[in-house]
């Protein structure tokens, strides 16, 4: 009999460690993390912030995160289905839409601080390459912005890449996050240089209005299929650049903003109904004998 040995004896399995289930579960970078929320032990546990940006299908979401032993504090949340208050309808999860997320959540938390009015950002974009410095304030002080370092989580961070937008937004919304910009869309990585006019395009949804116009003009048929709800509300190639204008001017003047809709409210007992909707009903014992008994007996007969 050949000799086997016995790699996972009772003294690995005595050492053995379950990873952190979201590790499991591949849905945290622990690495990453570790290092976005490690603070300097002189900073006397001041709270150390990040920007998290997450995507959905149909929605982004983006959060001012501090970290504590007992578990992550948000300070401010903002999603971009919110924009829809501010007249951006349509392409929620494209760059000029996440863009103004970014503006968003930036002017909500320095109007929570009780900062805005001293950190103004980026009024009118232009593209440029921009960090928040040091303000004066009221008292006549130096004030230094308020920092959050950015979490793109597993998002792949190439260049032009939307979480780039959703931070360019925080930034010119007025907040610190320390960034180069060599991974905006527009920069050349020959030269090392920032095409400004570029990346303005993209702030104000210009490339969503070339595709537009291109497949208005080659393929009729496809521009129906994934422009529909534009042309049903009239919103052409033209009009983009000033819809974001718009919304971004909006978005300064009132961060909290509510979106009315002209569609009945709900009751509470209608959204329990259509929360039990998609609820998958966990059968019993019993149940689940006489649905096996009732599925022999179909096979049976067939």
């Amino acid at each position: 009999m050949p000799f086997h040995k016995l790699v996972k004896n009772s003294a690995y399995f005595s050492r053995f460690q379950t990873k952190y289930r979201r590790r499991r579960e591949g849905k945290t970078d622990y690495y990453a993390r570790k290092r976005l929320i490690n603070q300097a032990k002189n900073k006397y546990n001041a709270p150390k912030y990040r920007l998290v940006v997450r995507f959905t299908n149909r929605d982004i979401i983006m959060q001012i995160v501090s970290s504590e032993v007992t578990g992550d504090k948000v300070l401010v949340a903002a999603y971009s289905h919110e924009l829809r208050a501010y007249g951006i309808e349509h392409g929620l999860t494209n760059w000029a839409a996440a863009y103004s997320t970014g503006l968003l959540i930036a002017r909500r938390v320095l109007k929570k601080l009780g900062l805005d009015e001293t950190f103004k950002g980026v009024e009118e974009p232009s593209g440029e390459y921009t960090l928040t410095e040091a303000a004066e304030g009221e008292d006549g002080e130096e004030r230094r912005p308020f920092k959050a370092h950015l979490d793109v989580g597993l998002a792949r961070t190439s260049t032009g890449a939307r979480v780039f937008g959703a931070m360019k937004g925080a930034s010119d919304g007025g907040i610190l996050i320390p960034h180069s910009e060599n991974r905006f869309p527009g920069f050349d990585m020959e030269s090392k240089e920032l095409d400004a006019e570029v990346l303005k395009n993209y702030i104000y949804g210009g490339h969503v209005g070339e595709y537009m116009e291109l497949l208005e003009d080659e393929d009729e048929e496809r521009f129906r299929s994934q422009f529909q709800q534009y042309s049903e509300d009239e919103v052409t190639a033209e009009d983009l650049e000033e819809l974001y204008t718009k919304a971004h001017e909006e978005i300064r003047e009132d961060p909290y903003k509510k979106y009315e809709s002209d569609a009945p409210k709900k009751t509470k007992e209608e959204w329990k109904a259509e929360s039990k909707k998609f609820r998958a009903v966990r059968l019993t014992q019993d149940e689940r004998k006489a649905r096996i008994q009732a599925r022999i007996a179909e096979l049976v007969e067939e």
